[in-house]
């Protein structure tokens, strides 16, 4: 048997269910996805045409892919209200709380009028819906990150806290899933009422996330900060008192994840609306990577585990810088064998680099009295970009054969500041939890 790490030997031996803890963050976060994802499937296939029909078409793409970012606009602000209850009153509270507000507002998603049914009152409730969807999200994975990695063994923080990240790879397969039969109706049935559907089967996994979220217990170091009575009264002062840097560290790490958005929505409807391949290949494609990068995201936690958080973060930042080129070139060419090469390549292999590290990352900057704000906080600001990046590659996107070129620069600009904002932070993987966010940590050397 291999020696404890330090962290694991410094660790206070305290109560913890980690597999209950990181199977509710994962059905959670499935959930959680699965309506946000659902909607991006539908913004790209779909509601241009149902609420921005009286408009040329190139714009209503625009107008559509806009929808999707507004509930980035409400994310920094849910962030702040998600964080403060997190940290103030507790993590459950809060991942309870997330599911609801996001099940309700995709279900009233479904049941919209279009168009031509309500006028601009249509896409006006589309819009206040999806700002609610925001709302949600912004304490979704923050709240059940903090949950797994308080409730995680120290040596093995990243892969606990990874299985919220794989939720969420498993609520996009779902999502895709529910949309691939749906996707394959004649236009005048996907038009009129095939693409509800999938927006009311959501409720069928909120109660599941429910019944499993509400007899999780709390975790084992806030359970020790209440009962030391040192919950802090005001945990946004304090974050913002004592852990700018790493917030500010986390939001520029956190825009790697434009390679999500851009991969899963601008790439889906570039190929299908502009390239013209089939709807079913390209969502086959999606959920070919994503089922990849649930095998790829516990081996590179497990690989953290061992050599660091930064290394693996880094590779797989500017990975993405290099793979999103000849990614969107095969598709400009219409090359199905090299779309699948370099789309399984980008989203399901090296991008599940990064994306399996962030939650320990970042969560591993904060100490137990404002990790659940100031994960919250960082990412969702840095989210915000990610949640534009569609609208926005629609806009500078060029004409002719290679005018995605300028999509390829903006993600590979905003993932090499990711890189370079992980490179700045700390080491933090065998650090134990009560010394996590300290201004003055210990230095160890290797057992």
């Amino acid at each position: 048997m291999s020696p404890a790490s330090p962290a694991a030997a410094a660790e206070p031996q305290l109560e913890r269910t980690p597999r209950k803890a990181a199977f509710a963050s994962w059905i959670g976060s499935a959930v959680e996805y699965y309506d946000f994802f659902i909607y991006g499937t539908a913004a790209a296939l779909v509601f241009g045409k149902i609420f921005f029909p009286n408009i040329d078409p190139r714009l209503g793409m625009i107008a559509a892919f806009a929808t999707f970012g507004v509930g980035y606009i409400t994310r920094p602000i849910g962030a702040f209200f998600m964080g403060h209850i997190g940290d103030k009153f507790g993590r459950r509270k809060v991942m309870i709380l997330t599911l609801l507000l996001m099940g309700l507002s995709t279900f009233l998603i479904g049941a919209l009028p279009t168009y031509h049914q309500a006028g601009i009152v249509a896409p006006v409730l589309l819009v206040l819906l999806r700002l609610l969807q925001g709302l949600s999200a912004a304490g979704e994975q923050a709240s059940a990150n903090s949950m797994t990695l308080e409730h995680a063994p120290a040596d093995r923080r990243a892969f606990y806290t990874s299985f919220t990240l794989s939720g969420t790879q498993m609520g996009f397969i779902l999502a895709t899933f529910a949309f691939l039969p749906v996707a394959a109706l004649p236009d005048d049935q996907l038009l009129s009422w095939g693409w509800r559907i999938p927006f009311f089967l959501s409720a069928i996994v909120v109660a599941i996330g429910f019944w499993v979220r509400r007899s999780l217990p709390e975790t084992p170091a806030f359970k020790e900060e209440a009962q030391a009575h040192e919950v802090p009264k005001l945990p946004l002062v304090e974050l913002f008192r004592d852990h700018t840097p790493a917030v500010v560290r986390v939001i520029f790490a956190a825009l790697v994840s434009v390679v999500s958005t851009i991969f899963a929505i601008f790439v889906l409807s570039y190929a299908v609306n502009t390239v013209h391949i089939p709807r079913d290949t390209m969502l086959g494609l999606l959920v070919l990577t994503n089922i990849v990068a649930l095998a790829a995201i516990p081996l590179w936690a497990i690989l953290s585990d061992r050599v660091g958080r930064k290394p693996v973060f880094i590779f797989g930042a500017l990975g993405c810088a290099v793979l999103i080129w000849p990614t969107l070139w095969a598709i400009s060419r219409g090359n199905l064998a090299l779309i699948f090469v370099f789309g399984l390549s980008l989203s399901g292999i090296v991008y599940s680099a990064a994306n399996a590290i962030w939650p320990s990352l970042y969560g591993e900057m904060f100490d137990t009295r404002v990790r659940l704000s100031g994960m919250a906080i960082g990412t969702q600001i840095g989210f915000a970009l990610g949640g534009f990046a569609p609208a926005l590659s629609a806009a500078i996107m060029g004409q002719g054969i290679d005018g995605w070129m300028p999509v390829a620069t903006l993600t590979s600009v905003t993932c090499v500041i990711a890189a370079i904002s992980a490179f700045t932070t700390r080491e933090t993987y065998q650090t134990p939890m009560h010394e996590l966010g300290k201004k003055v940590v210990v230095a160890r050397a290797y057992a």
